[in-house]
């Protein structure tokens, strides 16, 4: 049985459910793994920005992409984990644990943030940010996974936090990059209904 169901109303709770899963990850194991969150880390780092502001105001310009690229389903799903993901970095207690093992935050990190996001994916929406680019990329590229173009985009931002946060911090902060697109495929593909191979042969 797939993760997105024939009910909308059904979907709207995944979405729900997954971009909470998300904002817990960010808030409390708090990486650098790329994406708005990943900016919004770097800006809190240095500037002091609350990761919220930074989350919402990154997605104006990409929803205003999306819009005329991605369609109004799209657009209303993903308007939803975008809020959500937004209304818990708020809400959600700032109560940070493992970081005093980096392996074990970005495993956990990875693997927390990717059980989000897969489920987010499963019901085609995103989270925004560089998630919503990874769609809106994908369009034109359409034989890469949206876990696959995430990543690398995700990568990108993680070679700017390393000069923040370190070149040992950075190469954790791949680990969870990984982890979270291996998990989110996994989620993605696993739930399929069913699968398609060609063999092309004389």
């Amino acid at each position: 049985m797939g993760v997105r169901g024939k009910s909308p109303f059904r979907d709207y709770i995944l979405i729900l459910i997954g971009a909470s899963i998300m904002g817990f990850a960010i808030k409390n194991i708090g990486l650098v793994t790329g994406g708005a969150s990943g900016v919004a880390i770097i800006l809190k780092k240095q500037f002091g920005v609350p990761l919220w502001l930074t989350n919402t105001a990154i997605n104006i310009p990409l929803f205003a992409a999306a819009a005329k690229l991605k369609g109004w389903s799209f657009i209303k799903r993903t308007l939803l984990a975008t809020v959500t993901l937004s209304v818990s970095l708020y809400v959600i207690p700032e109560m940070p644990f493992l970081m005093d093992d980096l392996f074990l935050t970005a495993l956990f990190g990875g693997l927390i943030t990717g059980a989000g996001a897969g489920i987010v994916f499963a019901c085609q929406a995103t989270t925004g940010g560089t998630d919503m680019l990874a769609a809106i990329i994908r369009r034109w590229l359409p034989h890469y996974t949206l876990a696959q173009i995430l990543q690398v985009l995700d990568a990108a931002i993680v070679l700017i936090g390393a000069g923040i946060f370190g070149v040992t911090y950075a190469l954790y902060a791949l680990i969870a990059i990984y982890a979270v697109s291996k998990v989110s495929d996994g989620i993605i593909e696993g739930m399929k209904y069913s699968k398609v191979a060609y063999i092309i042969s004389d």
